[in-house]
């Protein structure tokens, strides 16, 4: 199939704070999965945005009003790209203060209709439900359309070198890149790969402590 001539736009935004940082590492495979999806039949362009790099001009932003250039450009990547990845790591049971910051001082409308993929990180498989009750609310408040699967990854699911080592991990990160995929193509639901969708008793096996 011929690409269209106009590449699609995805950038991840990562919360990470400590360097390396398995929030980013978790950015980087949601987007690099994303990527693979896309490019049989578009051309892509990812980026990946650390807010840790901005956290001064996001606490200026919020006391004066004002994005500096540094903080003002990337606010105009993560609006105006196709797709938005948006990764946190969990902290008292809900997304780090820096991340909501950062949401804050965009414009509330400037989400509205953006296809968006949530992903957290924690300690435990505990605080997986963060993403439900924390991330996914505050993305539906801003009118994104936030894609059904959400991708948490404790750290048991991290082996060494920081790569993902159990199959569910790689399942859930690939099935919620089909979906952000398949939305931004305009491909319907049921197009995606049958090995791509994990029995309902595993998601519930995944929660348990």
């Amino acid at each position: 199939m011929e690409k269209n001539d106009k590449p699609l736009k995805i950038v991840a935004v990562s919360a990470g704070l400590s360097q390396p940082s398995s929030t980013r590492l978790l950015a980087d495979r949601l987007a690099e999965a994303t990527r693979r999806r896309l490019a049989e039949e578009r051309a892509v362009e990812v980026r990946v945005v650390e807010l840790r790099d901005l956290a001064t001009d996001v606490a200026k932003n919020m006391v004066t009003g004002f994005p500096g250039p540094a903080l003002r450009e990337v606010i105009e990547a993560v609006t105006e790209a196709d797709g938005l990845i948006a990764v946190t790591p969990i902290f008292t049971a809900s997304y780090s203060g820096l991340f909501k910051s950062f949401f804050d001082v965009i414009e509330n409308d400037a989400l509205a209709g953006k296809p968006v993929l949530i992903g957290a990180t924690g300690g435990t498989a505990r605080h997986s439900l963060a993403l439900e009750h924390a991330l996914r609310p505050m993305f539906v408040y801003l009118r994104a359309l936030v894609m059904p699967t959400a991708v948490y990854a404790a750290s048991e699911d991290w082996g060494g070198g920081g790569d993902a080592h159990t199959d569910g991990l790689a399942v859930r990160i690939d099935r919620a890149a089909g979906e952000l995929a398949d939305l931004l193509l305009h491909r319907p639901p049921a197009a995606r790969q049958a090995e791509t969708v994990v029995p309902f008793a595993e998601q519930l096996a995944a929660l348990r402590p």
